[in-house]
Formats: structure tokens, sequence, C-alpha cells
């Protein structure tokens, strides 16, 4: 495997040498100073490029990066659909293990990609387009107070789709079911806990990427507790049974953020719905 060393020399030595490359930036993990290195952090990139044409009219010139296993090309995609903002990726794991997240800026359209976000290291400015970057830090990645409004309507959406779930549960729809649990709820709980972490540290921190530092915010009992929420399988008790553990956790950390920022808390539809879901674990399956 190529070392971060080697893999730096070669994306700085292609944009030095290639005269449409003007700039060059690290943004992501490998610029984050709290991120301890690991040998699968990706390098996210961005090259600000002279005519752009010129490189996505013929993609065989990202083969200088070296051998892949395969790439993707969001901008070049139909589903889902590119976001036809001017810029072109091509994300890049090669066979060694690197991977390389490369984006392509056209030098006309850098103004609209400015400022660069709050992890990102400028690399090289052939002609000072970008001008001095503050040093890097992950405060535009912090948790962002909510609002009560905010607050409310997640609330609102967890208990909703508790009552889905219970639905799916009782018909033993597991692709429904699933669907509830980990595509929309697990989302809600996540943002819950997102919250929570914030209160506990007057947002000032980042929760990581999808949840990555949950275990360096939540104490020992509520990590465990979240860790179960992971129901494992097809079998519909232990699918109940994680259920019944998320909202556990959603109530007592929901709580907790209501009561430090002055929310009002809807005790009432706790109540409710958790009766009704263990009526319907009750009752007997129509099949």
């Amino acid at each position: 495997m190529r070392t971060e060393q080697e893999m730096m020399q070669l994306i700085l030595q292609t944009a030095q040498q290639d005269e449409r490359i003007r700039a060059v930036v690290l943004n992501g993990s490998r610029a984050n100073p709290n991120v301890e290195k690991d040998m699968f952090q990706d390098y996210d990139i961005v090259y600000v490029v002279k005519n752009m044409a010129s490189f996505t009219s013929n993609h065989s010139w990202v083969d200088v990066f070296g051998d892949r296993v395969m790439m993707q090309m969001p901008e070049g995609k139909v589903t889902p659909p590119p976001e036809n903002k001017g810029h072109f990726v091509y994300l890049m794991q090669f066979k060694d293990g690197n991977r390389l997240d490369l984006t392509l800026i056209p030098e006309e359209k850098l103004a609209s990609f400015q400022p660069f976000d709050s992890l990102s290291v400028l690399l090289m400015d052939k002609d000072q387009l970008i001008g001095e970057l503050p040093p890097p830090s992950e405060r535009d990645y912090y948790i962002q107070r909510p609002t009560e409004q905010a607050y409310a309507d997640k609330c609102n959406e967890f208990w909703w789709i508790c009552l889905n779930i219970s639905k799916g549960l009782w018909r033993e729809e597991i692709t429904y079911t699933m669907f509830m649990y980990e595509q929309i709820n697990r989302n809600v709980l996540m943002q819950m806990i997102d919250w929570y972490i914030g209160v506990k540290t007057n947002f000032l921190v980042s929760a990581g990427k999808l949840g990555k530092y949950y275990p360096n915010y939540l104490d020992e009992e509520d990590w465990e507790k979240y860790r179960k929420t992971y129901s494992c399988g097809k079998d519909v008790d232990r699918i109940w049974e994680a259920l019944f553990t998320m909202c556990d956790l959603f109530t007592k950390l929901s709580k907790h953020v209501a009561h430090t920022l002055d929310f009002a808390f809807q005790q009432e539809d706790v109540t409710n719905v958790m009766m009704y879901m263990r009526r319907i674990r009750k009752l007997e399956n129509y099949g």
C-alpha cells in the first residue's frame, strides 16, 4: 500500500506538472487535526482547473493515480441525479487500498464554491486564487442548536413512525418494518443523540460522520443501549425488543434536551404510543 507521503507527492506532482490545474485543496478527515489517522482514510482533494472540458471529455487522465478496483463519477450518473453545479467528481478506490475522492472545480466557478469548509488545507495556489485559509477545525461540523419547533417535529415523527413499525411487525412485513425502523426512525434517533450531545457540550463539538464520536460523548449505559437498538435479524421478537430499547433511549435523551433547552416535552405522546405498541405486540398475528 502506498504511504501517505507517496500519495500526497503523486497528487501534488500531478497538479504541478499540469498547467490546467491551478490550485489544490485538501478536505475531510486528513485535514482534521482531531482525527487519528488510519490506512482507510480517503484523500479528499479539490483541483481548481482551467478548461474543465479537457478533463471530462476523456477520463483516462485519472489513470495516473494508480490501478483501480472501481470508480464512480456522480456527476455522470442519471440515478441519483447529478448536482449540476459545474464541478466534477471522481471517486476512486485503488487496488493497493488507498482511495482518492477528487473534485474538479472550474476556475471561473470558484467563487460559488467558496468559502471552503473549515476542514480545508490549501496545498497549492499557482495564481493566488484562493488566498490564505484559516487553520483547519471542526467548527463547520459542530452540532447545531435546534429550535423548539424542530425539536417538536422530530419527536412527533419518531412516535408516529413507531406506530407504522408496530403495524409492520404485526403483519410480519419485514421489508416495510425495517425501512421504517432503520431508514426513518434511526435517523430521527441519531438527530436526537446529536442534540443531546450538543446540550452537554454547549454545541461546541461534532458528533462525527454518522455518529462516529457517539462513544466519546454517551455514557457507557446509553452507548450500550444504542448498540442494542440494532435488531440484527428478521426475528419479530428481536425487532420488538430493539424497538422498545430505541424508544426508551429516545425518551430519555429527548427529555434531557427539552429540560435543558426549556422546550415543551410531549409526555402524552410517549405514554399513548408505548401503550398502543404493547397492545399490538400482544395481538395474535393474522397469519
